[in-house]
């Protein structure tokens, strides 16, 4: 367990910014494309089924995807991104693996992701440590994600950071009688429906072979910038890339194949 000491913009949304962060891991990740996955620690099959479509769908496109490993929804997101695009935000010390029924999730979250808390060494979670953890979870974020949720949750609670930062909320679409605070969200026109996972994910690049090497220039690329603009940042990396099938330029327009 090591203390940060780089600044972490992102986390300037927060009400406060953290004093102390501690972490475990990949700090490489904290660069990446950042989507915040939250949800009911109880979820439907369909909620299950979907989260790890979608978490797999990003990390697919490089996006890191950020939540607190809970039960439920964290664990499935983080699963569905695979460790290595994955941060996890805890509410305890580092030195404790909390749940325990996720702790070979966490082992391998700290070996190939990235964990994060505020926690010092040998700090157990409480009710306001969780909230605490929440507001980091969607600070990290670059919008939010609530794939289930009651009306009186956590996950509302991460919701009315989300809204004090100025993110986007996006919701899966679930029946009347299901999943009534993302409903509730919907009825007020504060969230927006994830329609269609594949049209959704594809916002963010298109999704790459594991092949590729996944870097700054990857992740500009993935925004399909002007050629100009491309070569003022990369040079020549532009033209060698070309060569080597990794992006093609059309029309002035620079894509990853």
């Amino acid at each position: 367990m090591h203390i940060l000491s780089e600044h972490i913009t992102p986390l300037e949304a927060m009400k406060t910014y953290p004093p102390k962060l501690y972490y475990k891991g990949n700090l490489d990740l904290l660069s990446r494309p950042k989507i915040s996955i939250v949800g009911t620690r109880r979820p439907s099959s369909y909620t299950k089924k979907m989260t790890y479509i979608l978490a797999k769908a990003l990390a697919a496109r490089g996006v890191c995807v950020v939540s607190g490993v809970a039960m439920g929804v964290d664990a499935i997101a983080h699963e569905g991104a695979g460790a290595k695009n994955t941060i996890a935000v805890v509410a305890n010390g580092l030195d404790i693996r909390y749940p325990v029924v996720n702790k070979n999730l966490i082992e391998s979250i700290e070996n190939h992701g990235l964990m994060l808390s505020q926690f010092e060494a040998g700090f157990r979670a409480t009710g306001w440590s969780f909230v605490v953890r929440n507001e980091v979870v969607v600070a990290l974020g670059d919008l939010l994600i609530v794939t289930e949720a009651a009306l009186e949750s956590g996950s509302m609670h991460s919701v009315k950071f989300a809204q004090k930062m100025g993110k986007e909320i996006f919701v899966l679409p679930h029946r009347l009688d299901e999943s009534l605070g993302t409903n509730y969200l919907l009825s007020r026109g504060e969230a927006t429906a994830i329609q269609d996972i594949e049209m959704f994910a594809s916002r963010f690049g298109i999704e790459a072979n594991d092949n590729i090497e996944k870097d700054d220039f990857f992740y500009f690329c993935q925004k399909s910038p002007t050629l100009d603009s491309t070569l003022e940042v990369f040079g020549e990396r532009v033209y060698e890339a070309e060569i080597e099938g990794i992006i093609t330029i059309h029309n002035g327009i620079v894509r990853l194949t």
